[in-house]
């Protein structure tokens, strides 16, 4: 059971005063009395206790996100190396990852401090060029780093070419990416527990271009052939681009690592695709979700 109780905030609110804690720490001291945050955050009160990062990694057996995914996802680029398990609590908007609702907070905490939890491995994706290696726990993305511009590539998979085509860019998404920007860009959506990748063209110069779904554990190349800048960018998870001169071949490949998450009990990937993406709405009965 977890002893040690960590504690992330959503970036905006380590600039003001977060209200919603006033209510919650209460909550959480009454399940746990070591509870950290880190030295420099804005979280101050009696029952928490500071701690560098240093002490803080090598301290906590459980980090709790408080924000939207982006707030986890952060966290997690952080906390990688040290394998903390991590549960989020959604103050965001959809909110995949941090699926816990704070009208939940208490019942849930009490279950998952006493040993009732479900954990989940997520799988990580990384891309190697060069002498530069970048993670994404949502997707790599390949960008000809120019708005309406497009770019040329050629995609190998198990050394054999599958396509040699022109588009804004390539996206390579795990399952957790997509429900994130693979979704917004035309992918389908991947069960968290299937080992494979889904590959998407951004807004390719083909009618024939599709989506299409391989097993994470192949050989992936993405060679940059040509497009509208002097480099082409690449990026994880929505991070700052890496530039990437053209003729340069980007290896795709699934990390040894991968990203721990606590789940309520009978937790629910379904479940979260009717409530978050409003499945089951019925457009003619007045937007009411069934």
């Amino acid at each position: 059971m977890f002893k040690n109780i960590g504690i992330a905030l959503k970036k905006d609110q380590e600039n003001g005063d977060s209200l919603f804690l006033d209510s919650l720490l209460p909550i959480l001291s009454k399940y746990s009395e070591d509870i950290y945050a880190e030295v420099g955050s804005s979280l101050k009160a009696d029952i928490v206790k500071e701690l560098d990062f240093e002490d803080f990694v090598n301290t906590v057996d459980l980090l709790i996100v408080f924000g939207g995914d982006g707030t986890l996802l952060s966290s997690a680029r952080r906390f990688l190396d040290h394998e903390t398990p991590i549960l989020g609590i959604n103050l965001g908007t959809v909110g995949f990852l941090t699926d816990v609702n704070i009208d939940n907070f208490e019942s849930i905490i009490k279950d998952i401090l006493s040993g009732e939890y479900e954990t989940e491995d997520r799988s990580l994706v990384s891309a190697t060029f060069l002498d530069k290696t970048l993670y994404g726990l949502n997707e790599i993305v390949i960008h000809s780093g120019s708005y309406a511009q497009l770019m040329r590539y050629r995609l190998t998979v198990d050394d054999k070419t599958v396509f040699e085509q022109r588009s804004d860019g390539l996206i390579v998404a795990t399952p957790t990416g997509s429900t994130a920007y693979a979704l917004s860009a035309g992918g389908p959506i991947i069960h968290p527990n299937l080992d494979v990748w889904t590959i998407i063209p951004m807004m390719p110069q083909s009618l024939s271009s599709r989506p299409f779904v391989i097993s994470s554990n192949q050989k992936v190349e993405i060679k940059i052939l040509s497009g509208p800048l002097e480099d082409a960018k690449i990026c994880a998870d929505g991070q700052d681009d890496v530039s990437a001169k053209y003729d340069t071949v980007v290896a795709i490949s699934k990390m040894d690592k991968s990203l721990k998450l606590i789940h309520p009990k009978n937790n629910d990937f379904f479940e979260a695709c009717r409530e978050k993406l409003g499945w089951s709405l019925d457009i003619t009965k007045n937007n009411s979700v069934s």
